[in-house]
């Protein structure tokens, strides 16, 4: 063999080599990238949770203050009829009571004169009907005139009017005769939101009110508007309103009526919502804070705030594929209100996000493409 041909041999033998190694290497980068893919397995996978971008009109939420009062439609301030003395009272301040139940016994004079006049009242028909018995027999023998029957007649009738009078008015002050007293009872079913009488005080007739009683079943919110949200704040809508004494619910209501003056002492408008309360949770005087959604003239697609991951200064998702195909994706936000996050660009409305453990899942992606 010539050294001509045993040199051709050899550098071809080496190039052969040399792409063997080279196919070699790329296969084993290949194989190392594949190694590298981020890939849920079925355990974790059963602790993630996907939602889809919702579109939706674009809200913005203004925040208030205010507190919780009285429908003062369903609030009764009791004023006593007659004068006296208390002498029992059977409710104290926040008590639930119900109507026709006695809360109070009141000791008065008036309920002796009323007692003294039926009784002689009382006295006066038996006399009355006797003298109209007596002439009406002596009308029917020819006696006596037609015109002292009648007489006798108008008399008894003004008697028996006189009595039911009497009796009208010592039912309505609820007169107990057993125990000599006025029965002070519930004009309403509610709650017992104000009292200023108690065992030996004396009352005037239409004094300062005993007690009042409101029924709670609905209630008000008194939103405190400011002049600088008075453009914002509409009739019809929608609140979220929070309490500090129940921090994990939120009510739910709409802006009824808006005082068109401003309150003297605060400065601010109220913006009123009714609210049901069924259950006696908003009591008077509770303070809330109020937020105000205002629906904006657009659409967006919308995402849960919770499921955005803040890096770098930039606002990701995750984006979910497949199980091996997760990506790490960054938005651009439009606004955000209530929990809700309404996007710019960076997703499409047919894509799935993570929204429950994707911060563990982005921190892997990344460490893995580190």
């Amino acid at each position: 063999m010539s050294s001509t041909l045993l040199k051709n041999t050899i550098i071809g033998c080496l190039a052969i080599t040399f792409i063997l190694g080279s196919c070699r290497n790329s296969e084993e980068k290949i194989n190392s990238t594949e190694s590298k893919s981020y890939c849920l397995d079925e355990n974790f996978k059963a602790k993630i949770e996907t939602t889809s971008p919702i579109k939706q009109v674009v809200t913005e939420t203004i925040p208030l203050t205010g507190s919780v009062e009285p429908n003062p439609d369903k609030v009764i301030h009791f004023v006593s009829l007659v004068s006296g003395i208390i002498s029992n009272t059977y409710f104290s301040l926040g008590d639930k009571v119900s109507k026709g139940q006695v809360l109070a016994e009141l000791k008065s004079t008036q309920l002796l004169e009323l007692e003294s006049q039926l009784k002689t009242i009382d006295a006066q028909i038996k006399v009355a009907e006797k003298k109209l018995q007596s002439l009406q027999s002596m009308y029917d023998d020819g006696i006596a005139s037609e015109k002292d029957l009648m007489e006798a007649q108008s008399q008894l009738t003004i008697l028996k009017a006189e009595r039911e009078k009497i009796n009208a008015n010592l039912s309505l002050f609820s007169a107990s005769a057993e125990k000599g007293v006025f029965l002070i009872k519930s004009p309403a079913s509610g709650i017992v939101t104000a009292k200023s009488i108690a065992a030996g005080q004396q009352i005037s007739a239409e004094g300062d009110p005993l007690f009042t009683i409101s029924d709670l079943s609905e209630v008000w919110v008194l939103a405190n508007v400011h002049a600088s949200n008075v453009r914002n704040i509409q009739i019809g809508m929608e609140v979220n309103i929070k309490t500090l004494s129940y921090p994990d619910e939120v009510f739910k209501g709409k802006i009824t009526t808006i005082s068109q003056v401003l309150d003297a002492d605060a400065k601010v408008m109220k913006a009123r919502i009714v609210l049901p309360n069924p259950d006696l949770k908003l009591k008077p005087g509770m303070l809330v804070d109020v937020t105000a959604i205002k629906e904006l003239k657009t659409e967006a697609l919308s995402i849960p705030t919770a499921a955005i991951v803040f890096d770098n200064n930039q606002n990701y998702v995750v984006v979910y594929k497949s199980d091996c195909e997760i990506e790490l994706r960054k938005i651009e936000i439009l606004t955000q209100s209530n929990g809700t996050t309404f996007l710019l660009s960076g997703l499409r409305e047919d894509e799935k996000i993570i929204t429950k453990n994707h911060l563990l899942i982005y921190e892997q992606i990344k460490n893995f493409n580190n």
